[in-house]
């Protein structure tokens, strides 16, 4: 059949394409394209060449496995080659199916007959590699390469502590293992924090970073990665009788003192693939390294024999493959996205994509540091990641495809939603919007803190309910709760009339309060509790602490510039300022005083944590005991800590406060240093909690 000349014209831009992807890939270790892509293209040159049997020609991508060795390394001829496998292209259950329908076409295996077994495998993302092993020792480590010819990297391989330098029990006199070595996914993250800590280079994935450690001069290098292997089949092998199964290979491999994944069985027939690569899928995301399918053997290494080879591949494997991870698209435009506690979320705006099995139009760029670290730019072609049920993320932009249309992103410095000031605190990676009590992004979020108990405490007025009033935009800032009737309540879902009632009593007798509460229900960043407390008691009036700047701020007990500066941009923002009016002239009011200093008693700079349950004390009794008496409570223990007040089950705390030398005592001992009985110290009553 002639070739038509466009088909000509595009099989050769193909192979063009795949060849530079294979070098970038395979030599540099450093992929252009996601695989997902580079699948696509080598699908597209196989059907070409399938219609059009005049184009194939033995230096097509097609007839090869990867790229030429490296040439600083040594050349290594495999004994016996190591081949790719093929790629099911359906990746629904029917790729299964065809698999066994192709296996028992080449065996003829009658439609009546038993089923054939299959071994079941995990398909790693990782370098595949050859160690050769003579009288047991481990004499060489070889790459892939070109499938014929690999790269000697011994010397690197020798650094990972799972592949065994010498074999258990009795060894053959040469055997050939072959495997995958790998990142898991904690190291790799591991890795790229020390990277970003030392100010070095991260890394985009941990296929590509483990290929990195393993082909290149410096065994050093490869030693500080945290790299891993697993075993998964043979190459030359002498003076040793073979098992009769794949299965078995890899329970003497195990027995030889190689790592095999756990994750492996044998089943029988195209419904145990099916059920196979379903669990596995299932369990994808929860691993802790990175797949990209499954791979199905026939188990029957006779069958295998009689199966054989072709091309590129062997009859008696196939990959089975997941909905890529990774694909590539193009970036639209970067919007930010305000959450519920005000961070502000750099969000790509995709080209629409079908990757980790949905289509993808957004994804999280998670603050301004990584977009500048990844030098995403609006316009770049980019790639896209989404593994399981995690967000979408961009890996990392093509900078290759930029044509000088991209534009570098500005953080804004004022809140998209509400227009108030974005902040973002010195040792902070996320920019913030300080308009907490205005902000519709934040609605929810600042009425169940306004309404929680330990700030406005109002009964009755949960999540759910706030959802509601939000949604059906009768709320929009704490004062309009305070305009709530019980008959717009009522109509609510779930609301009843004596419920709304009471709901509406609750805001009723919130409006007395007291001043550390309202601070407290503010919800300004970096104000707890404790340091509402401190305020409260430092200040005395609202006034007061409205009109301080950040040197006043500073002069209270435990507040620190990055506390002062919080509240410093939260009282500053004119919106805030009006909401807080706004709830005063509705009748929100609490009982003011005259600053007041630190209270002088037998607990002044002492600092407690309590844990447990006490006998006759609640916590916040304890607590409100410690306060009185000049003592700090802590909700954690540190090496600042002076006391453990510890009751019945006191868990984890008690154990770190031991570890650290901490003085423990119980309700018995903590009143005893209230009333400034020194004589027992700080022995009193330790044994009862020990």
């Amino acid at each position: 059949m002639a070739v038509p000349p466009d088909a000509a014209q595009r099989a050769q831009q193909l192979r063009d394409a795949l060849d530079q992807h294979n070098h970038a890939y395979y030599v540099l270790d450093a992929p252009r394209v996601p695989d997902a892509e580079y699948d696509r293209l080598f699908a597209e040159l196989q059907a070409l060449e399938r219609d059009y049997p005049d184009l194939l020609s033995a230096d097509s991508p097609t007839q090869r496995v990867g790229g030429a060795p490296l040439p600083a390394l040594q050349p290594v001829t495999h004994a016996v080659p190591m081949l790719s496998i093929y790629t099911e292209t359906d990746k629904s259950a029917q790729g299964a199916l065809a698999f066994d329908a192709r296996v028992r076409k080449v065996l003829d295996v009658p439609a009546d007959a038993p089923p054939i077994d299959y071994a079941a495998e995990l398909k790693f993302d990782g370098l595949a590699i050859n160690l050769r092993y003579e009288a047991g020792v481990l004499v060489q480590a070889a790459t892939r390469g070109d499938g014929q010819t690999g790269e000697d990297v011994t010397h690197n391989v020798r650094t990972i502590g799972q592949i065994p330098l010498r074999l258990r029990g009795a060894a053959p006199a040469v055997i050939e293992v072959r495997g995958e070595i790998y990142m898991r996914r904690d190291a790799f993250e591991q890795l790229n924090a020390r990277q970003r800590e030392s100010g070095g280079k991260t890394f985009v994935n941990p296929r590509n970073t483990a290929a990195g450690a393993i082909r290149q001069l410096d065994p050093a290098i490869a030693a500080q990665r945290p790299l891993s292997f697993f075993a998964y089949g043979l190459g030359e092998t002498q003076g040793w009788t073979l098992p009769a199964t794949h299965a078995q290979v890899l329970d003497a491999l195990a027995g030889f003192g190689f790592p095999v994944c756990e994750h492996r069985v044998v089943v029988s027939g195209p419904q145990g693939l099916i059920d196979f690569h379903a669990r596995i899928e299932a369990q994808r995301a929860a691993l802790p390294y990175d797949i990209d399918g499954v791979v199905y053997k026939v188990n029957a290494l006779a069958q295998q024999r009689t199966l054989g080879f072709v091309s590129r591949e062997p009859r008696w494997a196939v990959a089975h493959k997941y909905p890529a991870q990774e694909e590539m698209t193009r970036l639209l435009d970067i919007e930010i996205q305000v959450g519920r506690t005000g961070a502000l979320t750099p969000v790509a705006r995709l080209e629409a994509v079908f990757v980790g099995g949905v289509t993808v139009t957004n994804a999280t760029l998670h603050n301004e540091d990584e977009v500048r670290r990844k030098d995403v730019r609006i316009g770049d072609w980019v790639i896209v990641r989404r593994a399981g049920d995690v967000i979408p993320e961009v890996v990392a932009a093509v900078a290759e495809r930029r044509d000088g249309s991209e534009r570098e992103f500005a953080m804004p410095t004022r809140c998209p939603v509400c227009g108030s000031h974005a902040a973002r605190g010195e040792d902070e990676a996320v920019a913030r919007c300080t308009g907490g009590l205005f902000c519709p992004a934040q609605r929810k979020q600042a009425l169940i803190h306004f309404a929680s108990r330990k700030a406005l405490d109002i009964e009755g007025l949960g999540d759910k309910l706030i959802e509601q009033l939000v949604d059906n935009a009768i709320v929009k800032t704490p004062v309009d709760l305070y305009r709530l009737g019980v008959l717009g309540l009522a109509s609510l879902e779930r609301m009843a009339e004596k419920s709304a009632a009471n709901v509406v009593a609750a805001i009723n007798k919130s409006r007395e309060t007291t001043l550390q509460r309202f601070i407290y229900a503010l919800g300004i960043r970096n104000v707890g509790e404790s340091t509402a407390r401190d305020l409260a008691r430092h200040f005395g009036s609202l006034d007061a602490l409205m009109a301080a700047d950040a040197e006043a701020l500073l002069a209270v007990p435990d507040v620190g510039p990055v506390v002062a500066k919080c509240i410093v941009e939260f009282l500053a923002e004119p919106h805030n300022c009006e909401v807080i009016e706004q709830l005063r002239a509705s009748g929100v009011h609490w009982p003011e005083h005259a600053p007041k200093r630190e209270v002088d008693g037998p607990l002044t700079g002492k600092t407690f944590v309590i844990t447990g349950t006490l006998p006759t004390l609640s916590r916040d009794e304890a607590k409100a005991m410690v306060e009185a008496a000049g003592g700090k409570v802590s909700g954690s223990v540190s090496k600042k800590t002076d006391y453990l007040v510890a009751g019945e089950a006191a868990g984890s705390k008690l154990d770190k406060a031991q570890q650290l030398g901490i003085s423990i005592v119980d309700e018995a001992g903590l009143r005893t240093l209230i009333v400034g009985s020194e004589s027992r110290g700080d022995e009193v009553n330790q044994g009862a909690v020990e």
